[in-house]
Order: structure tokens, then C-alpha cells, then sequence
């Protein structure tokens, strides 16, 4: 059955590690919004046309936490 300390423990195991998953985000799954901007973008109008969105994606990149 376990006691109430081992249980208290594990709930707070458990916390700590959702509390740090932010940190695990793929750069792959990083800010959609801008990504898929700065795509259709760089797809329709080319990449010389579309600075303006590509540095917004990289900014939100280092908001996320990557060294861009």
C-alpha cells in the first residue's frame, strides 16, 4: 500500500517534471503561428521578400528558449 510520504513524494515528483517540460519543446513544435507565416510567405513571395516575418519567428524562437 505505501505510505502517505511516498505518495506525497511522488505527487510532488510529478509536478516538478510537468513544471519542466516547457523545456523539452522541439524547435520543430515552436511557435506554429510565426512558422507557418513566414512559410507561406518565404512559398508565395520568396525569402528576400518575407525579412519582416523571419525575424519575428526567430524572435519568438528566443522568447521559447533557443539560441537562434
Amino acid at each position: 500500500m505505501g505510505n502517505v510520504n511516498e505518495k506525497v513524494e511522488a505527487a510532488s515528483t510529478q509536478t516538478a517534471a510537468a513544471k519542466e517540460e516547457p523545456k523539452k519543446l522541439k524547435p520543430c513544435c515552436a511557435c506554429p503561428e510565426t512558422k507557418k507565416a513566414r512559410d507561406a510567405c518565404i512559398i508565395e513571395n520568396g525569402e528576400e521578400n518575407c525579412q519582416h516575418l523571419i525575424e519575428a519567428h526567430k524572435e519568438c524562437m528566443r522568447k521559447a528558449g533557443f539560441n537562434i
